[in-house]
């Protein structure tokens, strides 16, 4: 469902929640490109559907890279954002994404546990040993769905919401994302756009307690309509 003024799709809606397509390149909130972010087009969006007077709350409770596309949650109310941020917090919320990364991985089934620390300043983030002050543990775990011209195609599920957190443990392990310039230069073009989709999310609602799912599959476009698998 979209309109003229809203470029985002939503996936699904109610008095509580918020579920979107995040498309590519667009910033969760406003930064210093001052480019039209999610957050300010979904506030606009709702307030002129419902007819509301004055600001409209929108709870961020996860985020997505600005070049990352895929399934994306708001919490509609403060009591719904704090529910589903402890929902975050007990890893009862569920995040699995879609990643085509470059060569092939050894292991086609496991887990990446590393310790992950944030430089601010550069926005970088680097594997640090587990006793280095305000390292953060990381862990995922990874199958691989296909393998085609150098490129796998691997399904993550995150146990951890780290910065970065997909794209710099599999740089790390000599695997990085198709078309990441930030973890990838070597291997990657200029312009490329990154393949990482955010495929699927599970949480339960924050009122009813129902479990949920979305998904959202990524576009039939180069890498992603190399692979069979994703049936695009």
């Amino acid at each position: 469902m979209k309109n003229v003024d809203n470029p985002i799709k939503i996936i699904y809606e109610d008095n509580h929640l918020l579920v979107v397509e995040k498309p590519p390149n667009m910033p969760v909130q406003r930064d210093i490109s001052n480019d039209e972010d999610m957050l300010g087009i979904l506030k606009e969006d709702i307030k002129a559907r419902y007819n509301k007077p004055g600001n409209v709350f929108l709870g961020l409770v996860h985020r997505l890279d600005r070049p990352v596309g895929g399934v994306m949650v708001f919490a509609r109310t403060s009591k719904a954002a704090s529910r589903l941020s402890d929902q975050i917090r007990r890893r009862i919320f569920g995040k699995e994404y879609f990643a085509v990364v470059r060569g092939s991985i050894r292991v086609p089934k496991g887990e990446y546990r590393h310790y992950l620390l944030k430089d601010t300043a550069s926005n970088i983030v680097s594997v640090a040993d587990s006793n280095t002050p305000n390292a953060k543990e990381a862990v995922l775990d990874y199958e691989v769905l296909d393998y085609k011209d150098g490129l796998s195609l691997v399904r993550v599920n995150l146990h951890t919401g780290r910065p970065h957190q997909i794209r710099v443990q599999f740089a790390t392990e000599g695997n990085p994302l198709f078309g990441d310039q930030k973890y990838g230069a070597s291997l990657n073009k200029k312009g490329q756009q990154i393949a990482l989709w955010s495929y699927k999310i599970r949480l339960k609602h924050p009122t009813k307690n129902d479990a949920m799912e979305f998904t959202s599959n990524p576009p039939a476009a180069f890498p992603w309509n190399l692979f069979a698998a994703l049936k695009l």
